[in-house]
């Protein structure tokens, strides 16, 4: 089983949430009774809908992270997952965005732009460090 589908599986049985086909027409989504929260795309990535609003508030930790990549402007994140601390950061970042959901949107994010995917390439962590 990949890191992806265990995550998914975990979800699943979280109250209130339920999977789908990704609005963007690629992968699953595990989606919020008023929203989508996750887009799997593959089997290590997974596009987070946090909001601008929580992004801007958990940056710096989330810039920290090398299984985190942000794209200027989205309200998007992207988790690549190479070991099972990403999926529990994933799940822990889920929850995030939850609560952040939970809020009406900021007036620049009542159209949110789509996820990230095709937005971002995620190398392995090897082949970033160069190694």
């Amino acid at each position: 089983m990949t890191l992806a589908q265990r995550a998914m599986e975990r979800l699943q049985a979280w109250p209130d949430l339920m999977p789908g086909p990704a609005s963007c027409g690629t992968g699953r989504a595990i989606r919020s009774v008023r929203d989508e929260i996750l887009h799997f795309h593959s089997a290590r990535d997974v596009d987070l809908h946090l909001t601008r609003r929580a992004i801007q508030r958990i940056h710096y930790d989330l810039a920290g992270s090398s299984a985190i990549h942000l794209v200027p402007g989205s309200s998007w994140v992207t988790v690549h997952l190479d070991c099972e601390a990403d999926v529990d950061l994933l799940l822990g970042l889920v929850s995030i965005a939850l609560k952040a959901h939970q809020t009406p949107p900021a007036a620049d994010e009542a159209r949110p732009a789509g996820c990230n995917f095709h937005r971002v390439r995620v190398l392995p962590r090897d082949a970033a460090a160069g190694g």
